[in-house]
């Protein structure tokens, strides 16, 4: 028997801990005194995870890089990252960090009731802008450009008032978002996307998602995976697709391809050394996979953007 990766060793402890207590979905708790939560926190930490709730949550990523999933959408992030996520649409993010590191506040939040907004459109008419917003924001939807610098730097503002000048930037949070461009907007998961959630799945994907994450560029498999949340592959197969809305072989594929996009936008590297790096066996296999996922091949994809 071969030895565990890191990686995986870091997994298997995960494993242990959330395996042995049963993981509710968050619970964001209320304040009288405030309309909307905001809040901060650093990653790794226990709120930083595959979660789910019924609020609503503007998310901003102010440090480092990584990788997310909303839904059964899986990207990258780096620093300045803006997205909004609807109600009972699970997500995660997690950072590319080295053994012991530590991205100290690296999330600013703010969640919201999404009858709180309904109500008070009902008395300030002018809040009913906001209201499309959240419908849209089913699938979750990631702010570029200018959208995301300034809706950025409203949540900041935000998160160091209080009062109406708190208040303020909040609407100004709305404003920017409701009022983004379809250019500056990428929806993210399928109109389709029904996960079938409870607190054990949630503990479990988290799980599987920190194994994949670590690990994706090389050997990911499906046997190991199963093996770190104590499953036969034909039960945990069926019970990941039950609760993520994807199988797990396309979870790594989508990953892979991710990170393959983001290699052809930040680095001049041979496209054939991209596809090694990230993962696939041969370039014929990662080209069609690309091209599927992306409508077009590596090399348009990149002379599209430096264009």
């Amino acid at each position: 028997m071969s030895a565990a990766t890191p990686s995986e060793g870091a997994a298997a402890r995960l494993a242990e801990r959330l395996l042995g207590m049963r993981a509710n979905r968050e619970v964001i708790p209320a304040d009288p005194n405030q309309s909307v939560r905001w809040h901060q926190h650093d990653y790794p930490s226990p709120l930083a995870r595959w979660n789910y709730h019924p609020e609503y949550e503007i998310h901003l990523i102010r440090k480092g890089s990584g990788k997310f999933i909303v839904g059964d959408h899986i990207g990258t992030f780096e620093a300045g990252h803006v997205s909004l996520v609807g109600s009972g649409l699970p997500h995660d993010w997690v950072s590319d960090l080295k053994p012991g590191e530590v991205v100290e506040g690296r999330d600013a939040v703010i969640q919201f009731d999404g009858k709180w907004v309904q109500q008070a459109a009902a008395t300030i008419p002018e809040m009913a802008e906001v209201l499309p917003l959240l419908e849209q924001s089913a699938r979750g939807i990631e702010f570029l450009g200018r959208s995301a610098t300034a809706a950025a730097a409203a949540m900041e503002a935000m998160g160091t008032s209080t009062g109406l000048e708190r208040l303020h930037h909040l609407f100004e949070v709305f404003t920017v978002l409701a009022r983004a461009p379809l250019e500056e907007r990428c929806y993210l998961a399928d109109e389709w996307f029904r996960p079938q959630l409870d607190g054990q799945a949630a503990a479990v994907v988290d799980i599987v998602l920190e194994y994949v994450f670590s690990n994706h560029a090389g050997n990911v498999k499906m046997s190991e995976a199963a093996a770190l949340v104590g499953m036969s592959e034909p039960t945990f197969s069926k019970y990941f697709k039950r609760s993520t809305g994807q199988n797990f072989s396309d979870l790594v594929r989508k990953l892979r391809l991710a990170h393959a996009r983001r290699l052809l936008e930040r680095s001049d590297k041979a496209i054939s050394d991209i596809c090694y790096e990230v993962g696939f066996s041969n370039l014929s296999n990662f080209n069609r996979h690309f091209l599927n996922d992306a409508g077009e091949t590596p090399r348009n994809y990149r002379r599209r953007l430096q264009n």
